[in-house]
């Protein structure tokens, strides 16, 4: 495998590279420091299987630069590690082509099976993702398809964790908000049905469309019709 880790601390690159070592023995690590450095080393000249993207380094500008870096390399499983716990950030990670979003106040254990959980082709976002107002309430740090469960035991609330593209691995809630996008319904609509709030249900929808691979609603409905 090949990784590319992009942060501006060392020690935490380090770090990741420790537990990545955990996965397999056969790792290649790139590393970079700024984002003028990662879309240097995004220009096609080496493909990566994994990229682990900190949100704050030097030169960040906005979620267009995910967006381009996704553009760029789009076999690559892109991983937003970041120190920011605010819910629109994962929103806007997620609709520019992030596969998971790890807080850094997440365990090292959880850290670990949020990564497996992508490499398994999954999408990570950490359980409980929007509660709390605009930050993300990661508890304990657990998230969907961690802390020893299999990818597929999930929370009905969980916000992640799909094992693949058909439909089959989405939580029972996401599967309820599904249903009533086939049917038309708006967030609020759905919400009001499902007894969450409005941000619990945006959430939900931009992870569907993600996992999908659709780009509106439109077309996860028609999706949502054939499964």
């Amino acid at each position: 495998m090949n990784v590319l880790i992009a942060d501006d601390h060392l020690l935490f690159r380090d770090g990741l590279r420790r537990l990545l070592a955990q996965f397999d023995d056969d790792m290649t690590f790139f590393e970079a420091s700024t984002y003028d450095e990662v879309h240097a080393m995004c220009d096609g000249s080496q493909e990566y299987d994994l990229i682990l993207l900190d949100l704050g380094m030097p030169g960040w500008t906005s979620f267009a630069a995910l967006g381009d870096i996704h553009a760029r390399l789009p076999k690559a499983l892109l991983v937003v590690v970041s120190g920011s716990e605010r819910r629109s950030d994962l929103l806007a990670a997620l609709e520019n082509g992030a596969a998971g979003f790890i807080p850094k106040s997440s365990s090292a254990k959880v850290l670990l099976g949020a990564l497996q959980l992508v490499l398994a082709g999954g999408i990570y976002l950490p359980e409980q993702a929007i509660r709390g107002g605009d930050r993300l309430d990661t508890g304990h740090g657990h998230g969907h398809g961690v802390n020893g469960h299999a990818p597929e035991a999930v929370a009905d609330d969980g916000l992640g964790g799909f094992a693949n593209s058909n439909g089959d691995q989405l939580t029972p809630r996401q599967r309820d908000v599904l249903t009533r996008l086939r049917d038309g319904k708006s967030n609020k609509q759905i919400a009001h049905e499902l007894g969450l709030t409005e941000g619990t249900v945006k959430v939900h929808v931009t992870a569907i469309l993600r996992h999908l691979g659709v780009r509106n609603r439109t077309q996860a409905a028609l999706t949502a019709q054939s499964l």
